[in-house]
């Protein structure tokens, strides 16, 4: 059997983080490992190849081995897993943190990529916007040959100042982004994930950089409609991955220790 989670610190563990993509495997490692010297985490690593799976897989790991209700920590995509969890179970869901999540609403999508471009020079301009359109329709095998020379342009549209990490866990998972991204994207378009949070008893925290293309307003409003115990903390020069990120990164940790402890 293989595994599809891994455990950080020692038991009870309290809380699980989400990493983002779809197939973004192993990206939130760095935060369970920093946070597992006060709580036990646990870090699912979503191998599911739909959201229906992955909600299904997510709660097996969560009843089995943590300590229910759980804070779950979820980043870009894996906060709305949380998201989409927290709405279905909520007795196992003590708070969801957000971090840089996805804008809520459609209106919000096209100034990701209108600010990604603003930050990029002519040439890389023109290479990302090749990349992006031609990756579209190309099967996995394709999209990961495209996307071999990106991560520099997307390192520089993402985040504000970044730490250089020594080192990354295994590539990008296209086939799973693939199954699972346009089922997402529709339930944003829809309105369905949105509505969702109607569902939500838990208190929701969301914590985003100020330089994250991701608007912070498709993730503040939104939310503020629909959640009666919902915070916002925007970090300044910040980008993305608060974590990953020289100015903002203590004081990221700082937030997320305050969160989990409340």
């Amino acid at each position: 059997m293989i595994e599809n989670f891994r455990k950080w610190g020692m038991s009870p563990y309290q809380a699980a983080v989400l990493h983002g993509g779809p197939g973004a495997k192993g990206d939130m490692a760095p935060v369970a490992l920093e946070l597992s010297g006060k709580i036990g985490v646990l870090e699912p690593l979503q191998t599911a190849d739909s959201i229906e799976g992955l909600v299904s897989e997510l709660h097996d790991v969560l009843k089995t081995y943590a300590s229910l209700p759980v804070v779950l920590i979820g980043h870009s995509w894996g906060a709305w897993l949380g998201w989409i969890y927290a709405s279905r179970h909520q007795h196992s869901v003590k708070k969801l943190i957000m971090v840089g999540s996805g804008p809520f609403e459609r209106r919000y999508v096209s100034m990701i990529e209108e600010t990604r471009i603003s930050r990029l020079t002519g040439q890389e301009r023109e290479e990302f916007i090749s990349v992006m359109r031609r990756a579209y329709k190309s099967p996995p095998a394709e999209k990961i040959r495209l996307y071999e020379n990106f991560d520099d342009i997307l390192i520089k549209t993402d985040n504000f100042d970044p730490i250089e990490e020594k080192s990354k866990e295994a590539g990008f998972d296209i086939a799973q982004y693939d199954d699972i991204w346009p089922e997402a994207a529709e339930l944003r378009q829809t309105g369905a994930l949105l509505d969702m949070g109607r569902g939500i008893r838990c208190p929701v925290t969301a914590i985003h950089g100020d330089y994250d293309p991701h608007p912070a307003d498709g993730v503040k409003i939104p939310l503020s409609r629909i959640l009666q115990k919902f915070k916002f903390i925007l970090l300044k020069d910040c980008g993305h991955s608060p974590w990953r990120e020289r100015a903002a990164k203590d004081e990221f940790y700082a937030a997320l220790r305050s969160e989990i402890s409340e």
